[in-house]
């Protein structure tokens, strides 16, 4: 039997739990559908899910129909947690969009369909929702057409709209052929001919669905089952089987994990090729834009980080660069293991230097359920117990697919506040767990204000959040004003150098840099002015990576995403020792030494060469009645936003251009009142641009402020000089 793992992705109350639940009974695997107003669905099973009535985790599920086995994955379609349906994206065969028929395409419609084409993952549309009053069958087709922009083929026709009695009645119409032949010469020629039988129009749909060139749209109602057995027709007939070889090499990529009643790590993979066992030991971890480069990759879109890697791995051997010839060594040694450090070298070294660990447990999916086995082959998504250090993103057996980030990552923070009988040590377990299963909350903790914050995506995460720790923890807490991520670029140069035993240097080191403006995208690139041999290559390592670190924190405290820097003088003070004794560390440079003194080199150039806060701009397309024109552009000039573009499309006024970030939620505030409802905001992430208005934003440090010399060297040697 075949396998096909399916997505199901939409807007926010578009239907995707409630047609999750009427799959599983059409296909016999529920006597009855479950509610999401009762909170008796299969998929929503956080406590928190069922209160909301909202899906926030993604969710598998599995039911047989003829001849196919689907893996279903239900995903959240609130905007908030669109990190969760990223990280389901690498492991689909296939899709299905849902689309209200009385809302139609809203803004997350619109970025989801954008993303799956840019995959190429086949995709069938279902319109829902055909029994409620205010549907609408071919307003909402064209509205597919004009806001989606991809080929459609309409699979039949809705009737009875608006009524529990509505129905949908199968049958290509003369659009199918239309749509197909903009794709295939042959068939257009043979309707040219005289004409193109059923079986061959089918069979032409089928292969272009497969190959994401079209895409199929039903109408029905999740509610009361209507069109449902027509759609998973389609989703037998036209979607592609999972791909993979089962006598492969063990190849299988990480897209969740969670936490047992018992505190153990649970994996959801999807296993590309091979075959994973229990009891089977394998590497996991860091392959080729994998494990920890998913981690660092959190910013890939909109700064750039990935391309550091790229400038690293192209310079070794010629330019000296250091950390590419680290290799796998001490890689991600550390992890967060609820609150403890965890070695993952201590769950063993495979050859290329990832951790390794043995399965201990292993279940598959079937008829709506999880089943224990012993093994599971290619094509299958399945749930691993006993590597203890895995990650999302972590690759099992030989690295295979990438995981990539398709969406921008968040653009907000906030604080978490403990609050009364919350110890911060608890807080800090607590949101450690919760950013392995989302690591895209980026957890900060500020040592010297005992703050911990949180990255977020927008408000109704932060309520999530919220209720998570108090559920689930028994923490209680809250949150200060969320504020906007920033990032500092460079604007000139600058270079500065501290001599080992001079000038009040108390470290036994020499180390000079200079720092230089990069493109944005380009990245963090490190190359060596001295010659390698000058001093031991550990000490080179130390100042790469220690470099790469205090980027982390430029002169307002943002993040430097891209710079070049060039160490310009190196030096050290050989192994001493005393006669018939051992190391003396007083006479000896160690690591230590350069990894105290660079901060403060790497700080003073960036002093000299300068840097300017940049804040995220989203790019916006606002929808609103032609009359309401002049009541918003006053309020978007005020906002900070710059209008690019201005049309009609009948009686809407079509507006986009950029807005700050953090005004978004502002505009999203202030526009039903301004368009009488009828107003509607898409935005997302687009570039960085220089903070133009207000006084320049300020992230506090967490770090041991080397801004201040004499601060940090009391932080950190318990002196001032040396």
């Amino acid at each position: 039997m075949h396998l096909l793992n399916l997505g199901i992705l939409a807007h926010v109350d578009a239907g995707k739990t409630t047609l999750t639940e009427r799959l599983l009974h059409t296909a016999g695997v529920i006597d009855e559908p479950g509610s999401v107003d009762a909170g008796s669905t299969r998929t929503d099973t956080l406590a928190l899910e069922r209160q909301r009535g909202i899906t926030i985790k993604s969710a598998v599920v599995s039911f047989p129909l003829d001849g196919v086995t689907v893996n279903l994955i239900d995903t959240p379609g609130h905007p908030d947690f669109i990190a969760e349906v990223e990280r389901v994206l690498g492991v689909l065969d296939g899709a299905v969009l849902v689309v209200s028929a009385v809302e139609g395409v809203q803004a997350q419609t619109r970025v989801l369909m954008r993303t799956l084409r840019r995959l190429r993952i086949p995709t069938l549309v279902f319109v829902n929702k055909i029994d409620r009053r205010g549907a609408r069958d071919d307003a909402v087709l064209a509205q597919l057409a004009r806001r989606l922009a991809v080929p459609l083929v309409p699979m039949g026709r809705p009737t009875g709209l608006g009524t529990r009695a509505a129905r949908f009645l199968p049958g290509l119409g003369p659009d199918a052929l239309d749509a197909l032949a903009d794709h295939d010469d042959a068939l257009l020629a043979a309707y040219l001919d005289g004409g193109v039988t059923g079986d061959r129009l089918r069979a032409a749909l089928a292969r272009q669905t497969r190959r994401a060139l079209v895409h199929p749209v039903y109408f029905g109602s999740a509610a009361t089952g209507a069109g449902v057995p027509d759609l998973v027709t389609g989703i037998e007939r036209l979607l592609p089987a999972a791909a993979g070889d089962p006598a492969g090499p063990l190849s299988a990529t990480v897209f969740k994990v969670e936490r047992g009643p018992t505190g153990e790590k649970i994996a959801y993979a999807r296993v590309f090729s091979g075959v994973l066992r229990v009891r089977d030991r394998i590497p996991f971890g860091d392959g080729p834009e994998t494990g920890g480069a998913a981690a660092t990759r959190a910013d890939d879109r909109m700064t750039g980080t990935h391309g550091e890697r790229r400038a690293v791995a192209g310079r070794a051997g010629t330019e000296g660069d250091v950390a590419a010839r680290a290799g796998a060594e001490g890689r991600d040694a550390v992890a967060r293991d609820g609150g403890r450090s965890v070695d993952r070298r201590a769950v063993g070294r495979a050859p290329d230097g990832r951790a390794e660990g043995r399965v201990t447990g292993l279940s598959v999916f079937e008829r709506g359920g999880d089943l224990r086995q012993e093994s599971a082959g290619a094509g299958r998504i399945v749930k691993v117990w006993g590597l203890g250090g895995i990650r999302i993103g972590d690759a099992l057996g030989l690295p295979g697919r990438a995981y990539e980030h398709h969406f921008a990552p968040p653009t907000l923070e906030t604080v978490v506040v403990p609050g009364p009988g919350t110890g911060r040590r608890s807080l800090h377990v607590a949101l450690t767990q919760l950013a392995e299963q989302d690591p895209l909350i980026d957890v900060r903790h500020d040592e010297v204000r005992q703050e911990t914050s949180v990255s977020l995506y927008g408000e109704v995460q932060k309520e999530v959040i919220q209720a998570t720790l108090a559920d689930e923890y028994g923490l209680d807490v809250a949150f200060r004003e969320t504020t906007t991520i920033c990032v500092e670029r460079v604007v000139g140069t600058g270079a500065a150098v501290e001599f080992n035993k001079k000038d009040g240097n108390p470290f036994l080191a020499t180390v000079g840099l200079r720092v230089e403006p990069a493109p944005p995208g380009a990245g963090v690139g490190f190359r060596l002015e001295v010659e390698l041999g000058s001093m031991p290559y550990a000490f080179f390592k130390a100042v790469e990576d220690t470099v790469r670190e205090a980027l982390g924190q430029g002169l307002h405290g943002w993040r430097i995403p891209d710079c070049t820097v060039a160490m310009t003088h190196s030096g050290y003070s050989p192994r001493q020792s005393h006669a018939h004794q051992g190391f003396d560390k007083s006479m000896s440079s160690t690591g230590h030494d350069f990894r105290g003194l660079t901060p403060l080199v790497l700080t003073e150039a960036l002093r000299l060469a300068g840097t300017r806060v940049h804040e995220p701009m989203h790019r916006f397309r606002l929808e609103a009645p032609a009359d309401t024109l002049g009541a918003l552009l006053p309020v978007l000039t005020r906002l900070g936003a710059m209008p690019q573009r201005t049309g009609t499309e009948g009686p809407l006024a079509v507006l986009e251009g950029a807005l700050p970030a953090a005004r978004v939620h502002g505009l999203e505030q202030r526009l039903p009142g301004l368009t009488r409802g009828e107003g509607e905001l898409e935005t997302a992430f687009d570039h960085y641009a220089p903070v133009e208005r207000g006084p320049v934003p300020e992230r506090p440090r967490t770090d041991h402020n080397p801004l201040s010399r004499k601060e940090y060297l009391l932080n950190v040697t318990g002196r001032v000089t040396g």
